[in-house]
C-alpha cells in the first residue's frame, strides 16, 4: 500500500513537472504563428504571474518539499516570455519593463514579515481566480478565442488536479487545496469557452 501511494505521489509530481515544462509553449507558439495576441487578456496574464510568484514564494518560505512546487519557476519564466510576446505584438515591448520590475521587487517584499506572506497567500487565490475571470470576460466580450490555445488550458486543468492529489498526500494545506480546486474549475471553464467560440468560428466559415 505504501509503495502504491509513493508511486502515485511520484507520478503526480513528475507528470505535473513534465506538463508544466511545456505548458505555455502551445500558447506562445499560437501567438507567434498568428503574429497577434488577439484573444489573450493582458490583465489576466499579469494577475496569473502575480499569483504564481506569491505561491512560489510561500512554498519556498515554509520549505515545502521541492517537488511540490518546482514547476512554478518554469511557469513564471514561460509567462514572462508570453508577456513579452503580447507587448511586442501590441506595439511596445518596453512597456513590459515596469511590470517585470514590480514582480522582482515583490519577491523580496513578500518575506519581510511572516504576516505579509501569509496574507499574500490568502489573497493569492483571489488574484489567481481574478486572472481566470479576466480571461473569461475577455472571451465573452470578444466572442472570439483568437490565438488562445486549448491545449495550454487543458494541461493547466490537469496540473491543478494532480496538485490536489499531491497536496492531500503531503502537506494537507487547506489554503492550497482551496486554491487548486478553484483553479481547476476555472481552467475547465476557460477550456470549454475557448472550444465553444472556436466551434462558432468554424461553423461561420
Amino acid at each position: 500500500m505504501a509503495s502504491a501511494t509513493g508511486a502515485l505521489l511520484s507520478f503526480c509530481n513528475w507528470s505535473t513537472l513534465g506538463v508544466c515544462a511545456t505548458l505555455k509553449l502551445p500558447q506562445i507558439s499560437s501567438v507567434l504563428a498568428a503574429r497577434s495576441a488577439r484573444g489573450i487578456s493582458l490583465p489576466s496574464l499579469l494577475l496569473e504571474l502575480a499569483g504564481f510568484l506569491v505561491f512560489l514564494r510561500y512554498q519556498c518560505y515554509y520549505e515545502y518539499p521541492l517537488l511540490t512546487y518546482l514547476e512554478y519557476p518554469i511557469l513564471i519564466a514561460q509567462d514572462i516570455v508570453l508577456l513579452l510576446c503580447v507587448f511586442h505584438f501590441n506595439g511596445n515591448v518596453k512597456r513590459a519593463a515596469p511590470y517585470i520590475a514590480m514582480l522582482v521587487s515583490s519577491w523580496f517584499v513578500l518575506t519581510l514579515q511572516k504576516w505579509i506572506i501569509d496574507l499574500a497567500l490568502n489573497l493569492c487565490t483571489f488574484i489567481s481566480a481574478a486572472s481566470k475571470i479576466a480571461q473569461l470576460q475577455y472571451l465573452w466580450k470578444t466572442a472570439d478565442s483568437g490565438a488562445v490555445s486549448v491545449l495550454t488550458w487543458s494541461l493547466a486543468s490537469y496540473t491543478c488536479a494532480a496538485r490536489i492529489v499531491t497536496t492531500l498526500m503531503t502537506t494537507s494545506d487547506l489554503t492550497m487545496l482551496t486554491r487548486f480546486v478553484i483553479m481547476l474549475a476555472l481552467n475547465i471553464w476557460i477550456t470549454a469557452t475557448v472550444l465553444r467560440y472556436r466551434e462558432t468560428v468554424v461553423k461561420a466559415q
